[in-house]
């Protein structure tokens, strides 16, 4: 069973401080289609310009990526263009040149209205809300935002989040949205926005999951080398879906195994510019690094 997506597809310049990148593909959509490819086939609705080339679409279909959603504009390609410093934490946006994404309305193909598992990825809640009314019955509908959209269209978001049952998001994200500096009083407060699952993501420091009973620790992977963290979340997304759809069981535990997933892809991610690891990376690589992370975490009682 396929896994629909909606989100940007774009052209990145990207500056670290061990490297740059010139108008490279990016985009939350297409990490997060990549990432989540590993593990089922994709059907992604985004929007690019004419000046998409199409060596990049035969890329996104060579991995089991439908994109039969994907619309060809007239205008450009959205493109985004940022910088680190040394902590790699956060970018420094230069430049963003909507282009196309502007006036992009998410119109799904027949065959994706079917689909049952759902990735709301960072767009505008008003077109969030406009997927889910094209979708027929899903089963599993999770959702992705920034801080943009939670301070200017914050009661619209809240509607949206009414109609979800996973959300990923950062911990600076977290506390804007609930009002709560205190992770744990912010991921309660936003589970009665409507999410019974939460997950927050905290970069160099892991993921932190809260469910309904439950909450989950996962640490981030220990690398020698971090090139770029460009699309680290979206990739983490895309992992932890990916292997949600594989396996379809979304019990706490299996959440749990599909948040290791999701860092295990985003930290191979890290380890190149753009999508350079990912086109190179195979899967048993991807179980190689999944059973490193038990061993990080595992210690016996006492």
């Amino acid at each position: 069973m396929s896994l629909l997506v909606v989100g940007s597809v774009a052209f990145d310049s990207v500056k670290t401080p061990f490297g740059e990148a010139e108008e490279v593909l990016g985009g939350s959509a297409t990490y997060f289609s990549v990432a989540a490819s590993f593990f089922t086939p994709i059907s992604l609705v985004a929007v690019v310009g004419e000046d998409f080339p199409q060596k990049e679409i035969d890329f996104l279909k060579s991995r089991k990526i439908d994109t039969d959603g994907l619309e060809r504009a007239k205008g450009k390609t959205f493109r985004w263009k940022g910088e680190y410093g040394f902590q790699l934490n956060e970018a420094k946006t230069l430049d963003t040149q909507l282009n196309v994404l502007q006036t992009f309305w998410p119109k799904l193909p027949e065959k994706y209205k079917n689909i049952d598992i759902v990735f709301l990825g960072n767009i505008d809640p008003d077109l969030q809300r406009e997927v889910l009314q094209q979708v027929a019955k899903p089963k599993l509908v999770a959702l992705d935002t920034m801080n943009f959209w939670i301070s200017s269209k914050k009661n619209s978001l809240i509607k949206t989040l009414g109609l979800v049952d996973i959300l990923i998001i950062n911990d600076g994200e977290a506390r804007q949205l609930s009002d709560e500096t205190n992770l744990v009083k912010a991921a309660r407060k936003i589970q009665a926005m409507g999410p019974k699952t939460l997950i927050i993501k905290r970069g160099e420091y892991g993921a932190l999951l809260f469910s309904k009973k439950n909450i989950f620790h996962a640490p981030a992977y220990p690398l020698e080398n971090v090139f770029d963290p460009t699309g680290a979340g979206d990739s983490f997304a895309g992992g932890f879906m990916g292997y949600l759809a594989k396996t379809r069981k979304f019990d706490d535990a299996n959440i749990r195994r599909a948040i290791i997933m999701g860092s295990v892809l985003a930290s191979y991610n890290v380890e190149d510019f753009s999508l350079r690891r990912f086109r190179k990376l195979k899967y048993p690589e991807i179980t190689k690094r999944f059973k490193a992370f038990k061993t990080l975490t595992h210690f016996d009682t006492v």
